[in-house]
């Protein structure tokens, strides 16, 4: 058909022009497979940038992000015109006057590279097109891309194509601001805001000349002009964009004399400030919003959501300070009691064989070696033996030393770590959230994730169970030695309990002194009273979802629970019997600014009113009864205002773990503290009770949160019944007036209260308490002796 026309010259002209439209055309369709994905009209009109959702606290402070970009996105007028005017001046000059192609400047690098002066000729908008359609990847390209040397030129004409529909359907402001907001500024910062405040902690729209020539500079090597690793190739860089800024006339003679003789200026934005570092808070909201994301189709990761808790930051910084100013002393005080000694031992005292070669086992580092040495044990240990120079972590901040693997291996497992929660037990609202020490080390999550003994703090839901059953506060018990028969899974058993002191001092004891003193025989007989499956069903009806093995050492807390269980189903307590579902997440925001999602707890009646009042009380017996193991708590100022806190303290056997369970009038606390290995612990209960190691965590941080005055957390008495108490309550117990050193902290010495202590005025009375009275008196509940 071509032959028809006679002018060679036209016809050669239209057979270039079909070719060059079958071209696109088949390129367009991906013809037969041989050039890949191009970008429809539809990618166009909607083009797609992952976004970052942020997450942040009930006070609006940004704490993290969740991204496989990290990106947050600028609209045009937020971003500084030194910012673009570098970008033009740099990457391309001509960019106001082309339409996506600038072939002026494509035949000016063909030259320049054939003088040896290696220069790009793509546009912003075809970077644009590269960054936003991934044309470079192997998944955008056909069979043609696999061939060297023509894999480049499809390429390019796919870029050149995709530039021109981009600028067909955009302006110029939308293409630059697309280009910055998508750029990809290495270690997996993308967009000019988020690189704003990685270097300088700035918006993007109040950077200067000198700080947006840091920043384009990068873009010619993100590693090689990288501002912190080559402060100096930086500022040689950034000079350079500022003498092109200059003769493209966006800077006066003035302003770049200035420019180019300030400083670097580096203000690094703070993990915190950016939100970027993970942390255990960040991770349990992303783990809390799995389902909803996948019943409602988001992705946090490339939605670009606005993700708000009900964290308080004040709260939780107070959170972490507090454990933190106790882990310290704590953790000095185990390496000093298994000083010059192994410590993991088992439960009769013996130095557990290959404990750290058993550790080393469950590393992903051991299974390297062994599948790279074929199990060989004798090069695997050679090298889990092998010193390296590495970072670990101390209280004294990180430290660098010359560990083995499995020297690394037992400096960990010797650590310390905690787990504390603190949540509204009205409206459901989490408050702080402390998963652990640091979570750069240790990833796993000690409220959540990690279940650990409960110990005493346990025995609360016995003491429910009787009050459920009929009884009341003042209903006397005898401390005696107790033998409980049963059977499980078949077998005939028997349980004897003992007390933390191994006497029985045969005093007659109510109820609410017998659960703030913590002793175990009168725990056990109540057990046994109202049955051991009684306690089991209240603990699950408060808020235990873990499954509870129903044998009678279950009140004494031989079970592994969590500690968002235990502040759960204490916030039953404390909510007048209503069991309300903890909330961490409060709203959701879509990137448009619209909410698609509150989330507020359901409240479901657990508990009667009156048996919930009654808890609350009996809770504060362990401030208020003789000998109440929460007596600790007077070291702090916490009692001003008629100020109430009620409490419970917990151990496990062998003093593996401690706890501490902690209400008032507007907030429930739990605490634990232990080693993730439970074969390293305290040796003895001067060191190792709960009362000595999660008690002083909880006054730390209930000292804090009331002189911050700003939260709004008043001293002040527990609410006074709504509904009428049938059963006699108010028995008082009778006082011993005589020091007891372990009411205190091993730390801090104890500040006894202000108020006079009641004492039986009958002298034969005293002298029958006195000799009946426990030698040790104490909480650790050792219930598996």
């Amino acid at each position: 058909m071509f032959k028809e026309i006679r002018n060679r010259y036209i016809r050669y002209f239209v057979i270039i022009v079909y070719l060059l439209v079958m071209l696109v055309c088949a390129v367009e369709v991906n013809f037969l497979g041989l050039f890949g994905y191009s970008p429809t009209s539809r990618d166009i009109g909607k083009p797609i940038q992952p976004i970052a959702s942020e997450v942040y606290t009930a006070d609006s402070l940004l704490i993290g992000r969740y991204f496989k970009e990290d990106r947050s996105p600028v609209p045009y007028d937020s971003i500084s015109t030194d910012v673009v005017n570098a970008l033009v001046a740099t990457e391309d000059i001509r960019f106001f006057k082309h339409h996506g192609v600038d072939f002026w400047a494509l035949f000016s690098s063909i030259v320049s590279t054939a003088q040896g002066d290696k220069r790009g000729g793509s546009t912003i908008t075809q970077q644009l097109a590269k960054n936003l359609y991934r044309t470079r990847y192997s998944q955008s390209v056909g069979l043609l891309g696999k061939i060297p040397g023509i894999n480049i030129l499809v390429v390019k004409f796919k870029e050149w194509m995709t530039a021109y529909k981009l600028e067909s359907r955009y302006g110029k402001k939308d293409i630059i601001t697309m280009y910055l907001n998508t750029v990809s500024f290495s270690n997996n910062a993308y967009g000019i805001k988020t690189v704003a405040r990685r270097y300088f902690n700035k918006e993007p729209g109040n950077l200067t000349a000198a700080e947006a020539a840091v920043l384009i500079g990068m873009l010619k090597g993100t590693t090689l002009y990288n501002p912190i690793r080559n402060p100096d190739r930086s500022l040689e860089r950034r000079n350079v964009v500022l003498a092109q800024m200059y003769k493209a006339g966006f800077l006066s003679e003035a302003e770049y004399t200035h420019a180019k003789t300030a400083e670097l200026g580096l203000h690094l934005g703070e993990v915190d400030e950016l939100g970027a570092g993970d942390s255990y808070l960040r991770t349990a909201v992303e783990r809390w919003l799995v389902s909803w994301c996948e019943e409602n189709g988001y992705d946090i990761y490339v939605d670009g959501l606005k993700i708000y808790t009900t964290i308080d930051s004040r709260m939780q910084r107070h959170a972490e300070e507090a454990v933190a100013e106790q882990m310290k002393p704590l953790q000095q005080r185990l390496d000093n009691a298994w000083q010059g000694e192994l410590p993991w031992r088992d439960t009769e005292g013996n130095v557990i064989e290959d404990f750290l070669e058993k550790l080393a086992e469950r590393t992903p580092y051991y299974q390297q070696l062994a599948e790279k040495y074929e199990a060989n044990l004798d090069s695997i240990r050679y090298y889990l033996n092998l010193p390296k120079t590495m970072e670990v972590f101390t209280w004294d901040g990180p430290k660098e030393v010359r560990y083995s693997t499995l020297d690394s291996l037992a400096h960990y497992a010797r650590m310390l770590n905690a787990g504390l929660m603190t949540m509204d037990p009205y409206n459901g609202e989490i408050k702080a959230w402390v998963g652990g020490i640091n979570y750069r080390y240790y990833k796993y999550d000690h409220v959540f994730q990690a279940k650990r003994q409960a110990g005493s703090t346990f025995k609360p839901f016995a003491y429910l169970a009787a009050l459920e059953a009929g009884k009341s506060p003042c209903d006397k018990y005898v401390d005696k030695y107790v033998r409980i028969a049963y059977t499980e899974n078949g077998e005939d058993k028997t349980w004897e309990p003992k007390n933390a002191d191994w006497v029985f001092s045969g005093r007659e004891m109510s109820l609410r002194w017998a659960m703030g003193r913590s002793v175990n025989s009168i725990t056990a007989q109540i057990t046994e009273e109202v049955g051991w499956d009684k306690v089991v069903d209240a603990a699950h009806r408060c808020g235990i979802s873990s499954p509870l093995a129903s044998v009678p050492s279950v009140s004494l807390g031989s079970n592994d629970v969590s500690v968002f269980e235990m502040v759960n189903a204490y916030a039953t307590f404390m909510n007048r019997g209503r069991r309300v579902e903890p909330v961490l997440v409060s709203k959701i925001v879509d990137y448009n600014g619209k909410t698609v999602a509150t989330f507020k707890t359901t409240a479901k009646q657990a508990i009667s009113e009156e048996v919930a009042w009654l808890m609350g009380y009996m809770l504060r017996g362990s401030m208020e009864e003789p000998e109440g193991t929460s007596q600790g708590l007077w070291e702090w100022d916490l009692w001003k205002g008629n100020n109430q806190i009620g409490g419970k303290t917990g151990t496990s056997s062998d003093y593996v773990d401690g706890w501490y369970m902690g209400v008032t009038k507007d907030l429930v606390t739990g605490v634990w503290i232990g080693c993730d290995e439970r074969s390293i612990h305290f040796r003895n209960s001067q060191t190792g009770e709960g009362s000595r190691t999660a008690l002083p965590v909880f006054g730390r941080f209930m000292e804090k949160v009331y002189h911050d005055h700003a939260l709004g957390y008043e001293y002040g008495p527990f609410a006074e019944p709504t509904v009428e108490i049938t059963r006699k309550y108010n028995c008082p117990s009778p006082r011993i007036p005589r020091p007891d050193s372990l009411l205190m902290d091993s730390i801090s010495p104890l500040r006894l209260p202000d108020t006079p202590l009641e004492v039986p005025t009958d002298i034969e009375e005293i002298g029958k308490q006195l000799e009946n009275a426990p030698s040790l008196p104490s909480e650790n509940e050792n219930d598996e002796k």
